[in-house]
């Protein structure tokens, strides 16, 4: 049984590692083509289905952290003083 621990502990080290590079390629500046973007959805939902299985914590937050990074950034738009959704 505390081989199953110590290969858990390992994977959940491995999926901390990976959310930290997909992290890294989330930023705006490297995710402007749509050839990018379609990169990055996938990545994120197959770091998802992986940490979905995780009983670690931090991989759940950062599972939570890439999933924000697929919502699309809203803008104000204000016109004559009035904002505007």
């Amino acid at each position: 049984m505390n081989e199953i621990g110590t290969i858990d502990g390992a994977l959940d080290e491995m999926l901390m590692n990976l959310a930290d590079i997909v992290l890294r390629l989330a930023k705006p500046d490297l995710t402007r083509t749509p050839e990018a973007r379609r990169a990055l959805v996938l990545s994120v939902n197959q770091y998802s289905a992986c940490a979905a299985r995780s009983s670690d914590p931090r991989v759940h937050e950062l599972k939570a952290q890439l999933e924000e990074t697929l919502k699309p950034n809203l803008r104000v738009v204000v016109r004559d003083g009035m904002k505007l959704s």
